[in-house]
């Protein structure tokens, strides 16, 4: 089976939980759409929530979010190949996947592309007490060429889209943390994904981020919920 949810940010403590509960396999799949904060503090606490995610049962997909080094820039990850695309992995926590951008994944006989990254409203904030922050937090220029390229070559079909954010136009404004002017922050993310929107079609689009539960139309936003991809 496969099942998706959204924003760990380090604690996964319900995603063992939720495996054990339904006594999930490595033949299962549990995609966590971004912001899983296993690559955050680089350091031996990284070790530890990946050996949690490694042994709670399922294979464990994880979607790049912008609160995480990409795996590509930590030491020990290498590109294999899995279920029609490429991920990152190190050898030591084999079960625990890191998407690339601008792959596809056959899950549940569905394929699913993924697009990772989004802005961090909290950057200033970070940078202002040491924490970590990524400059390369947002898909760059040779992703969306990427995305663009992989959806031409299927007549901008796709059945599934898994990202971290969400298009503009679905934005869940009663989201947005209070405090933060939404004149500054950079939306540019969200808008390409509404050109892609606008000429794709798809089932069903899952995304993290914004730490809601919420259904709207096609999009699934997910934050502590599991969703089981339907049955085809």
């Amino acid at each position: 089976m496969v099942f998706y949810t959204g924003d760990t940010h380090g604690d996964v403590t319900g995603i063992v939980e939720f495996s054990q509960r339904l006594q999930l396999n490595p033949s299962d799949t549990l995609v966590i759409l971004g912001d899983v904060g296993a690559n955050y503090h680089l350091n031996g606490l990284d070790m530890y929530i990946k050996e949690q995610l490694n042994t709670c049962g399922p294979t464990v997909l994880c979607i790049h979010g912008n609160h995480e080094c990409r795996p590509a820039n930590v030491p020990g990850y290498l590109l294999q190949d899995w279920n029609g695309g490429q991920v990152y992995v190190q050898p030591e926590y084999p079960r625990v996947l890191f998407a690339v951008d601008g792959e596809v994944y056959t899950l549940a006989g569905r394929d699913h592309l993924v697009i990772g990254g989004a802005y961090s409203v909290d950057k200033d904030y970070r940078l202002m007490w040491g924490f970590h922050w990524w400059p390369d937090e947002q898909p760059d220029e040779a992703t969306k060429a990427k995305v663009e390229q992989v959806l031409s070559a299927r007549d901008r079909k796709i059945p599934v889209v898994l990202s971290h954010t969400c298009p503009f136009k679905y934005e869940p404004t009663e989201a947005f943390l209070p405090g933060i002017d939404q004149s500054g922050v950079d939306d540019s993310t969200e808008r390409w994904l509404d050109t892609i929107d606008d000429r794709l079609s798809c089932d069903a689009w899952y995304c993290g981020h914004w730490h809601i539960n919420k259904r709207s139309g096609k999009m699934h936003f997910l934050f502590h919920e599991f969703e089981a991809a339907p049955e085809i």
